[in-house]
């Protein structure tokens, strides 16, 4: 019989793999695009795809309240997106992006701590590995400019964000995970339509960039789905952090596929995700 840690772990880490390829897509079509518009075109895919999973496995769909948070987790995303992406255009990256992803994978181990009592000892050296190689590998400490307190605001704003959604899609219905991730996929999508449409930022990217904006939703609509069976199959501190290591997957792909040169640190983080996942799945 498979071990429930295991399981955990190898959903959470199939999440980290899509998360990256997805955020690695899209942020190559965002160089071509509107990012607004990549991120919107994104979760649409994600609500096509979904809907016709659930209907081809014939899953049932679940009780109100299942649907509901699953609505109450896209309507997170979508404020964690936009936050995200306001903080990167605004400040300074290697500051914005390790923050929110540390606040994001901070926030459902502080929750479970309250509600499923505290792991392992050697799980939490693992967290704590986590939380210095994802800080390590999205650029964390590589900014020159003076950080304000001001600077603070969008990355905890998207780190909450995303914390949220994963406590929310934690208590979606055991019995369905596609019906209530569409209903998650259409909260972000409405919630992105009217921002998009009061900033006044409406543009349709180029037909060259649809394949790969068709590609970074499939791989961020998986990412989602491994999530929700990582969080089904046991804790939920041990899902979201090793959920949380997808910027590996971004920045080795930027590296085998663009070239791009991974600094000593992010090699170094690399490896602390390595211990990190061995002191996790102990």
């Amino acid at each position: 019989m498979i071990p429930v840690e295991f399981l955990v772990v190898f959903f959470g880490l199939m999440s980290a793999i899509c998360w990256g390829a997805g955020d690695f897509s899209g942020g190559f079509a965002s160089k071509r695009a509107n990012v607004y518009s990549v991120v919107l075109i994104t979760q649409i895919v994600g609500i096509f795809l979904l809907a016709f999973s659930a209907h081809l496995m014939a899953e049932k769909m679940p009780p109100f309240g299942g649907m509901l948070w699953g609505a109450v987790a896209g309507v997170f995303i979508g404020i964690g997106l936009l936050a995200l992406y306001r903080g990167l255009s605004q400040g300074n990256m290697g500051f914005v992006a390790p923050v929110s992803a540390i606040v994001a994978a901070s926030v459902p181990v502080i929750y479970s701590a309250f509600y499923e009592g505290l792991p392992a000892f050697h799980q939490i050296i693992g967290f704590a590995f986590a939380l210095v190689a994802v800080w390590l590998i999205a650029g964390g400490g590589n900014g020159n400019s003076k950080i304000e307190r001001t600077d603070l605001i969008l990355p905890l704003i998207a780190g909450m964000g995303f914390g949220l959604f994963f406590i929310s899609i934690d208590k979606v219905s055991d019995t369905a995970v596609l019906w209530p991730l569409t209903a998650a996929r259409i909260a972000a999508a409405i919630t992105l339509i009217i921002f998009i449409t009061l900033k006044r930022q409406v543009y349709i990217p180029p037909k060259s960039v649809f394949p790969i904006i068709f590609i970074a939703g499939i791989f961020d609509t998986g990412g989602n789905t491994f999530f929700a069976f990582a969080s089904q199959a046991g804790r939920l501190d041990i899902a979201s952090i090793t959920s949380s290591l997808y910027p590996a997957g971004t920045v080795l792909l930027a590296w085998l596929i663009l070239k791009e040169k991974l600094s000593s640190k992010q090699w170094l983080g690399l490896a602390t995700a390595l211990l990190a996942i061995i002191f996790i799945s102990a």
